[in-house]
């Protein structure tokens, strides 16, 4: 074992994004890390990855030899892979996997999968969905960065203007949080056209916000007014699927939303927006909490503004 692999074994090496050594994520995140990051992963990293997800305790059991061997990688790629989990070593790995595999053999495995066939009854296709979704708000919910978040949330709840950019599905996202804002006194606007968005975000400046979402992070049409409100000195925030994908270079924050697997009969636009609109519904509240002296009157002005529309008219 070479001395830079005995140092992360042995937990004293520090993971990538993890500065001074922050706390390893539970055990309930690891499967959630697993489905997020294994998409950019290596192969090699990918077979460690799909090790540990499919049998925790059996790889819990495993020392970094024995899994190295298990799935036909290196020490090295091992360590990297516990690293790049959030995890400072593979030993500190070796404990979360025990901790998953306990979770797991209380019972609270899932009895369904989100494999729709084609023949499916109607009641089986509810169901796979209805797990699907949980587990995707779950993952998203295991994996999401409250340091991050919670830095957005500032700089929403202090902007002067926010702008904010999706196309697609992404662009009704986008819309339900400009809505949203907009009803607790905050000036926001959706932009699901690629030439408005540039326009637009030549205006912002220090002080002003800019988000982009993006499942996939690569997303040119998002991408480029985000890069524009950057260089022009507004606080950027990306809620995107990819954190390692281009968005990243233009975000100050970067909120990671679950990758949710997709099918022939449900591809990823469809379940990457519950990962959204959960991520979306978090930014609101928490600003929500920030200018509550506002923001309170806002919403019961708005609520007042539209009450004779949601009853019965009378002659």
């Amino acid at each position: 074992m070479t001395n830079d692999v005995k140092e992360i074994f042995n937990g004293s090496g520090v993971g990538p994004g993890r500065p001074g050594g922050e706390a390893a994520p539970a055990p309930a995140a690891l499967a959630a890390k697993v489905r997020t990051l294994a998409p950019s992963m290596t192969r090699s990293m990918q077979r460690v990855a799909e090790a540990v997800a499919a049998d925790p305790a059996g790889c819990a059991a495993l020392t970094v030899t024995g899994l190295a061997e298990l799935t036909g990688t290196s020490e090295a790629t091992v360590v990297r892979t516990a690293r790049l989990l959030g995890y400072p070593g593979y030993r500190d790995l070796r404990l979360a996997l025990a901790g998953l595999a306990a979770q797991q053999q209380s019972g609270r495995a899932p009895s369904v999968t989100a494999d729709i066939a084609v023949d499916d009854p109607i009641a089986d296709v509810v169901a796979k969905l209805a797990h699907d979704e949980q587990q995707t708000l779950a993952d998203t919910a295991a994996g999401l960065d409250t340091i991050q978040l919670g830095a957005a949330v500032t700089a929403l709840a202090a902007a002067r203007r926010t702008d904010i950019y999706g196309v697609g599905a992404s662009g009704l996202v986008a819309q339900d949080l400009a809505q949203k804002l907009l009803r607790i006194g905050l000036i926001a606007h959706a932009h699901s056209d690629p030439h408005l968005a540039v326009t637009n975000a030549v205006q912002l400046r220090a002080g002003d916000v800019a988000i982009a979402i993006t499942h996939s992070g690569s997303t040119g049409d998002v991408i480029e007014p985000l890069r524009v409100a950057f260089d022009h000195g507004a606080t950027t925030v990306a809620v995107t699927g990819r954190p390692d994908g281009p968005v990243s270079q233009y975000a100050d924050h970067i909120l990671t939303t679950s990758t949710a697997r997709e099918s022939e009969l449900r591809p990823a636009a469809m379940s990457s927006r519950t990962s959204q609109l959960l991520v979306i519904d978090c930014l609101f509240t928490g600003v929500t909490q920030r200018t509550y002296e506002t923001a309170a009157p806002a919403l019961s002005a708005s609520y007042e503004a539209l009450a004779h529309r949601h009853s019965p008219r009378t002659r």
